[in-house]
């Protein structure tokens, strides 16, 4: 299990007041476990990843910020089989089956299974329909999404590129993979998470769910340079610069 986090600020002295409470928390749903039981199921996720094996991939809150604020954030799972995505599942909570209807019923799941499309369901209904990528080509009636936050990715450099297509729609900001999941069911044809510095190295956790329904569902995606990700290295994305996910058609 490769996965975002770990126990360690959480033993310890300085850590017992956020221990007490994550232990708290989780012994609502699990009232079993013990003090030791939650934090070395916490740990279990620091597994280092790599190019072969079996790997599960797991992001718990993926968009803290939205999360904090009540807003979009999503439980993000993928399936590495010897480095390379099998599975991807996206749960957004808060996320409206229909984004032009935001007061409107809310809940999605997404699911890709390599090579057999990718599904979406509402959260209170097992019923599951195909979804696809917009089939978009004229780029200047693309809409495109970015992060809420401009620390996790450059908002000038893609205001720069939606000028440089013709795209004159403002651009949809939304926290987490919720942005991979409005990508592959068309609400916007461009997802764009530009660097803001050049050490930074995109995790896996981040990116391999949402690579899965996009691509599943018809889509394309790169890093900035047009490089295929590359989960096979381990924790982080250090051999790709950025990423862009596209309906495809818009890709090159």
């Amino acid at each position: 299990l490769v996965g975002e986090g770990d126990a360690g600020g959480r033993r310890g002295g300085e850590g017992a007041g956020r221990r007490a409470r994550v232990v708290h928390h989780v012994r609502t749903v699990m009232a079993e476990l013990g003090e030791n039981a939650v934090l070395d199921a916490i740990d279990r996720g620091t597994d280092e990843g790599g190019p072969t094996g079996r790997h599960w991939v797991l992001d718990p809150i993926d968009g803290t910020k939205g999360f904090l604020r009540g807003d979009q954030y999503a439980v993000a799972l993928g399936l590495l089989v010897d480095g390379e995505v099998v599975l991807g599942v996206l749960g957004c909570p808060n996320l409206p089956h229909d984004l032009a209807d935001p007061d409107g019923l809310r809940g999605c799941l997404f699911v890709a299974v390599r090579g057999q499309g990718t599904f979406v369901r509402s959260l209170d209904d097992p019923t599951e329909r195909r979804i696809s990528v917009s089939d978009l080509t004229d780029a200047r009636e693309a809409s495109f999404v970015e992060s809420v936050e401009s620390g996790h990715s450059s908002h000038g450099d893609a205001a720069r590129i939606a000028e440089l297509l013709g795209v004159e729609a403002p651009p949809v900001r939304i926290d987490s993979q919720c942005k991979y999941a409005t990508v592959a069911r068309g609400d916007a044809a461009i997802y764009l998470r530009l660097p803001t510095r050049k050490d930074y190295q995109e995790k896996i956790w981040d990116h391999a769910g949402g690579w899965c329904v996009v691509t599943e569902a018809g889509g394309r995606v790169t890093d900035a340079w047009g490089r295929e990700l590359n989960f096979s290295l381990g924790r982080t994305l250090r051999d790709n610069k950025g990423v862009v996910a596209t309906n495809g058609a818009l890709h090159d």
